[in-house]
């Protein structure tokens, strides 16, 4: 348990002042489930500074990444009110170590949804869904780390941009979307990239989610996971998505 302290408090410094930290897993011995259990209590920490839990990020949602680090499931992390970015703002680079950005289609619950359920629970379940950008953000040296240690980091979750709320009875299984910064397109998408339909990262969501004794509640939001690779943003940039038919997010990094 002291373990679990020490690392959770090391990663939540890091992350609350924007420096960086060593490794401390260089042989992945640590089990996911004590990564787990360090990233709840850095995330309490937030909390107990005065912010709050707003919802769950899912990461590594695409099969060639499970694939690539040996998983047989989904990672995710916990978002709280401190770490969303109003569209359209600017955002301190550096309140960050190394920030790079993804985009993501988002979902907002109207009602609690818990455990093993089914994909038409799940929409049942969804308030709205948005286009959305995720400011990720290792804290170790080098943006090098384990499975376990990217686990214990929050799965790098350390900001998100939510665009629009739309009608979730649009068809999302496939939408089409560009991330462009300053007005160039650095990446094209899809929406299936996301386990081939994104209501199957909420499913995960709400199974993981109850697994760890928080289920997820109504008014939280679901960051689905990022449908490209990431790119590196710099002082000075605009960042965008454009997602088909459900519109735009975006936010300028200050100079």
């Amino acid at each position: 348990m002291s373990q679990i302290i020490e690392y959770a408090t090391l990663l939540d410094e890091a992350a609350h002042h924007a420096t960086e930290v060593s490794q401390f897993d260089l042989e992945s011995r640590l089990s996911l489930e004590h990564a787990y259990a360090i990233q709840a209590a850095s995330v309490e920490r937030r909390i107990a500074r005065g912010e709050w839990r707003v919802g769950v990020k899912m990461g590594f949602t695409s099969r060639a990444k499970m694939i690539q680090m040996g998983l047989s499931d989904v990672i995710w992390g916990r978002l709280t009110d401190g770490m969303q970015v109003e569209e359209g703002t600017a955002i301190d680079f550096s309140r960050y170590v190394h920030p790079r950005v993804e985009p993501e289609i988002a979902f907002v619950l109207k009602r609690p949804l818990a455990g093993d359920v089914t994909g038409p629970q799940a929409l049942a379940a969804v308030e709205a869904i948005a286009p959305a950008l995720e400011i990720i953000d290792s804290r170790y040296k080098d943006f090098k780390f384990t499975l376990p240690e990217v686990i214990a980091d929050n799965a790098s979750s350390s900001g998100f941009v939510i665009g629009p709320w739309c009608d979730p009875g649009i068809d999302f299984a496939n939408l089409g979307l560009t991330v462009t910064i300053d007005g160039r397109v650095v990446q094209v998408g899809s929406t299936a990239a996301l386990l081939g339909h994104p209501l199957r990262s909420l499913v995960a969501a709400a199974r993981l989610s109850a697994q760890a004794g928080e289920p997820l509640q109504a008014g939280w939001i679901v960051m689905a996971g990022g449908a490209t690779p990431a790119e590196w943003i710099k002082p000075g940039q605009h960042v965008s998505v454009e997602m088909e038919r459900l519109g735009r997010a975006g936010f300028h990094v200050k100079a």
